[in-house]
């Protein structure tokens, strides 16, 4: 799936790129991989039923946010952050392990974001202009191989597939989270609300600051007037945090969940009335992506939204999307 602010699946690799695509390397669970998840992060989501879906009727039909559902999860600890490009470095200085990006040769960075030379500049995402394929962008350069994480330790890793975001678990001895609790988490305890603070996407209140999370200001995608103080990512402790600890569950980067997406899933789910901890439908057409990013605009992708989803293949990566954990 295709949208503003998603370049869709990864594309083939042009002939001059001469490399071959495959899986980023595995990483198996250890007897010392919970040590590397200490928690130190985790928030701890309180058992609880709620109401799952769009309850304004804004969602986009192909999205199957809709019929709103209820839902039941126990108890779980979920990191208040996405996992940041120093936390990612540690994981492969460990590990040794090749993103899928990496090993491709090439991924998806926004059009005003590059630093990299003319010539690794291959080509635009079809139907999406504003993403390039950039020779050597991935988790390490996020905007370009003229760019490195260490510039943005605090910031959301990006650049990394689903692929990549399990191998990372599996050392850390976490899971990604489920869609219905990412939902859930993200809601900070504030039912049938549009965004974690409310249902007004800004604030008009005197003195108080107007901007609550990192999106698109201005026309998309060819002037961003970065009225929120950042025209791509933010770090991850950016705004306020919601009711349960968690930072930027709308806006800066999407996040990958472990779901399967199949848009009629919610009409399975209204069905069998309430559902205990879903794990998703068995088959999709990718994996489900929450929270909209950095390049979210309510005149083309109104993805911010706490009931908005999107899909991309396992194998996608791009300069906007990202992944926060759950403890085991």
């Amino acid at each position: 799936m295709a949208d503003c602010c998603s370049p869709g699946p990864r594309p083939l690799a042009p002939p001059t790129a001469n490399v071959t695509v495959k899986a980023g390397t595995a990483v198996e669970p250890s007897t010392k991989a919970a040590s590397r998840g200490t928690g130190k992060n985790d928030v701890v989501i309180p058992a609880g039923t709620f109401s799952m879906g769009d309850p304004f009727g804004e969602g986009y039909e192909a999205d199957g946010e809709s019929p709103v559902h209820q839902v039941s999860l126990h108890e779980f600890r979920i990191s208040a952050t996405t996992v940041t490009t120093a936390e990612f470095a540690a994981f492969v200085d460990a590990t040794g392990h090749r993103t899928e990006s990496e090993a491709f040769g090439t991924s998806a960075v926004f059009h005003l974001a590059v630093k990299a030379r003319p010539e690794d500049i291959l080509n635009r995402v079809t139907d999406v202009p504003w993403w390039l394929n950039v020779r050597g962008a991935d988790w390490a350069h996020p905007a370009g191989p003229l760019s490195h994480w260490s510039d943005l330790p605090d910031h959301p890793v990006t650049h990394v597939s689903h692929n990549d975001a399990l191998a990372y678990c599996a050392w850390a001895g976490r899971r990604l989270p489920t869609e219905a609790e990412w939902e859930y988490a993200a809601r900070g305890g504030l039912p049938g609300k549009r965004y974690p603070w409310g249902n007004e996407l800004h604030n008009d209140a005197p003195g108080a600051a107007a901007h609550h999370c990192n999106i698109w200001q201005g026309e998309f995608p060819t002037r961003n007037t970065v009225d929120d103080g950042f025209p791509t990512t933010a770090p991850a402790r950016s705004f306020r945090a919601n009711g349960y600890g968690l930072y930027q569950t709308s806006g800066n980067v999407w996040e990958w969940c472990s779901d399967w997406f199949l848009p009629k899933y919610y009409k399975t789910c209204l069905a069998a009335g309430t559902v205990a901890d879903p794990q998703g439908p068995t088959i999709g057409r990718g994996r489900v992506m929450r929270g909209g990013s950095y390049l979210c605009h309510e005149s083309y992708c109104n993805r911010y939204r706490l009931a908005a989803r999107s899909s991309n293949t396992p194998d996608s990566a791009s300069g906007n999307l990202g992944f926060r954990t759950v403890a085991l």
